[in-house]
């Protein structure tokens, strides 16, 4: 039990994709203006990582190495497809509002990075375990950074009014820059609050 709670927890705070390794800045930066889209986005490649690196998981003892890599994009491709169109049917204002990012999945270098250095060289439940723990921490992450946008950006948090009306926005918060200026400025916070890694 120890071993899956390490293995979770090492998604969240000492691998995590957007605070420790820097992956996944496309979205970071693109979808991050309201934290709505840091919750969908990131239940999204949650959805995604688990399963994926569960089938790659399953798979890797019958895929040979000189084609892992398409392997790998047809079972990622596979997951993102379902979530594209789960999110579609049930839940359109997100849908129009993530737009291509969904698809985008498919190359997110999180995804690809933990298929290569985790699901292809271990158990499936340790693999299912690594993709929870990742989509978690990216998760956390991105919705961190699009709540600060949107606090300071617009005076709201999930749509709801919470800055005092005298409040007077930091436009620049949600434009592109501000995507720039959040992660850089929540980087340098966690790099000096997490444990240095070895």
């Amino acid at each position: 039990m120890k071993k899956y709670f390490n293995i979770f927890m090492n998604g969240i705070i000492d691998e995590n994709p957007t605070f420790r390794m820097v992956l996944g800045m496309c979205p970071t930066l693109a979808i991050t203006t309201i934290a709505s889209n840091g919750i969908g986005m990131g239940l999204a490649v949650t959805f995604v990582l688990i399963f994926s690196n569960l089938v790659i998981s399953l798979l890797r003892k019958t895929i040979p190495d000189q084609i892992r890599i398409p392997a790998f994009i047809v079972v990622i491709a596979t997951f993102v497809t379902i979530v594209q169109l789960i999110i579609k049917a049930f839940l359109p204002a997100l849908d129009e509002s993530l737009g291509v990012f969904i698809p985008l999945i498919v190359v997110n270098c999180i995804i690809f990075g933990r298929a290569e250095a985790f699901a292809f060289k271990n158990p499936p439940l340790d693999a299912a375990v690594d993709g929870l723990g990742m989509g978690i921490g990216f998760t956390i992450a991105i919705t961190l950074i699009s709540s600060i946008r949107e606090i300071l950006g617009t005076g709201t948090w999930f749509g709801v009014q919470i800055m005092p009306e005298s409040y007077m926005p930091m436009g620049i918060l949600v434009r592109p820059a501000g995507g720039f200026i959040v992660l850089g400025l929540t980087l340098a916070l966690m790099n000096k609050l997490l444990p240095k890694k070895a």
